[in-house]
């Protein structure tokens, strides 16, 4: 997959993490971070099980990137927690 894919795919599954998590985004940059971060994340989980990983831009990819994000989500909301200004 192009490094544009990989951005793209980072941005949508970012988004919808950021949406199912807090109900709100972490902002346009942090989502595709955490969007790629967790579709590698999500790829070595689903591998650990069986299953295959990314394997391009197609919904079940979306689905594996979507639930590492979640996860990479969820901890780093664990560590970093919602700071108030």
């Amino acid at each position: 997959m192009s490094i544009i894919g990989w951005i793209v795919l980072g941005l949508v599954a970012g988004f919808i993490a950021s949406k199912i998590v807090n109900k709100q985004g972490e902002g346009f940059f942090l989502d595709i971070v955490l969007g790629i971060v967790g579709a590698v994340i999500g790829g070595f989980i689903f591998e650990q099980f069986g299953a295959a990983g990314v394997t391009g831009f197609n919904l079940y990819s979306m689905i594996v990137a979507v639930v590492g994000a979640i996860i990479l989500l969820v901890i780093y909301h664990a560590i970093f927690g919602r700071r108030t200004v």
